[in-house]
């Protein structure tokens, strides 16, 4: 007897990306699943559409964008364009679309039962620190929204306000699925001296991880900080290098794969995170590197970011700055013991299973489960 056929839809690098991979792992034992995106095929899948790397499904054509011909603008598209010549059409039972780029396209291939979407962050405001992105991209990405992705059977995004948002501005329910980590198998380690702070990311200069820096320099309890970031703007990297050439305290350094980011984290005491929210998506922020802590087993200190400050409150595996700058990350660096970080690697073990994409990721079970065995 065949299996469900579900195309799972990426305008990334999916092999490479860990919310799309997780969604292809999840399903590859139940499902004969088939991915389309960028980069080589991911382990499990039955065939994979790669997109050639060279056509960019961020470029929107700006005559049409400036003319509001939003569906040239989408249908123009290099990335889009391709794929919608390769993909089939109403060969697959189901689709799950990753973002809002995806969506129409997923739409277009005529699922014979429906489309799921999965919407990494709140789209319209991606870059709503940028005056060109309000005035001109954001209404493209509404227009889609409300064309298009009010359209799926189901829809999922990463955090509980960014849901609630969407469907207060947008009108759809959205359900929660988070950025959790695959569950590890790791135990807390013994506390350093001095207190090993670390932070896993992308070097984005809007992200200003001078704040983090600067606030570990101005610290009057012993600790390090390493930073392990990838190379998204290698100049701020090479400035942040500068900035902490002759420190004791502060190293940037490259990043590790992920397959070994868990048991290089465990080395680590306690995983920062302040992030200001120049943006609508660093506000509601709940990112990857969060959950990467916990199954670390780390203490985690974040700023008052709403998602991940309730989380680290409500469990007591860490502490929340009092604002997003560097004097507020000394004040709570100040305040560390080895004792108390003790406490908040054993409250990560405590709650690694719950947070773990195992459990979290249940909200992507039932929205599939439902397109592919409930009653039309």
């Amino acid at each position: 007897m065949s299996r469900p056929s579900l195309l799972v839809l990426s305008f990334s690098p999916i092999a490479d990306d860990a919310r799309v991979l997780k969604q292809v792992r999840l399903f590859a034992d139940r499902y004969d699943v088939t991915t389309c995106g960028y980069g080589p095929a991911p382990e499990g899948v039955v065939r994979h559409y790669e997109v050639p790397a060279e056509l960019l499904a961020w470029r929107k054509d700006p005559r049409w964008l400036l003319a509001r011909q939003y569906s040239r603008v989408y249908w123009g598209n290099a990335a889009v364009a391709y794929a919608r010549s390769v993909l089939p059409v109403g060969e697959f039972d189901a689709v799950l679309a990753d973002d809002v780029d995806t969506v129409p396209l997923a739409l277009s291939l005529q699922p014979r039962r429906g489309v799921h979407a999965d919407l990494h962050e709140y789209a319209p405001g991606q870059n709503s620190e940028l005056p060109r992105w309000r005035w001109f991209v954001a209404p493209y990405i509404r227009w889609i929204c409300r064309r298009f992705v009010s359209r799926a059977a189901s829809v999922t995004t990463v955090g509980q306000g960014i849901a609630e948002r969407y469907t207060r501005e947008l009108g759809f329910p959205v359900g929660v699925v988070t950025n959790a980590a695959p569950y590890a198998d790791l135990a807390p380690g013994e506390v350093g001296s001095p207190i090993r702070l670390v932070h896993s990311g992308n070097a984005q200069r809007n992200r200003h991880l001078e704040v983090m820096i600067d606030g570990v320099e101005q610290s009057t309890t012993p600790v390090t900080l390493d930073l392990l970031l990838m190379p998204n703007d290698e100049a701020y990297r090479d400035e942040l290098r500068a900035r902490c050439a002759g420190s004791t305290r502060v190293r940037v350094l490259d990043p590790v794969p992920y397959r070994d980011l868990m048991r290089t984290l465990n080395g680590y005491d306690v995983g920062v995170f302040v992030l200001p929210p120049v943006n609508i998506n660093y506000e509601w922020t709940l990112p990857n590197k969060f959950f990467d802590y916990v199954q670390a087993r780390l203490g985690v200190i974040v700023g008052p970011s709403p998602e991940m400050a309730r989380e680290v409150e409500a469990r007591g595996f860490g502490a929340v700055t009092a604002d997003f700058t560097a004097a507020g990350f000394a004040a709570v660096l100040d305040e560390l013991s080895p004792a108390a970080v003790g406490r908040w690697r054993q409250a990560s073990a405590t709650n690694a299973r719950e947070l773990s994409a195992e459990v979290q990721s249940q909200g992507w079970t039932d929205a599939v489960e439902r397109l592919l065995h409930e009653p039309s």
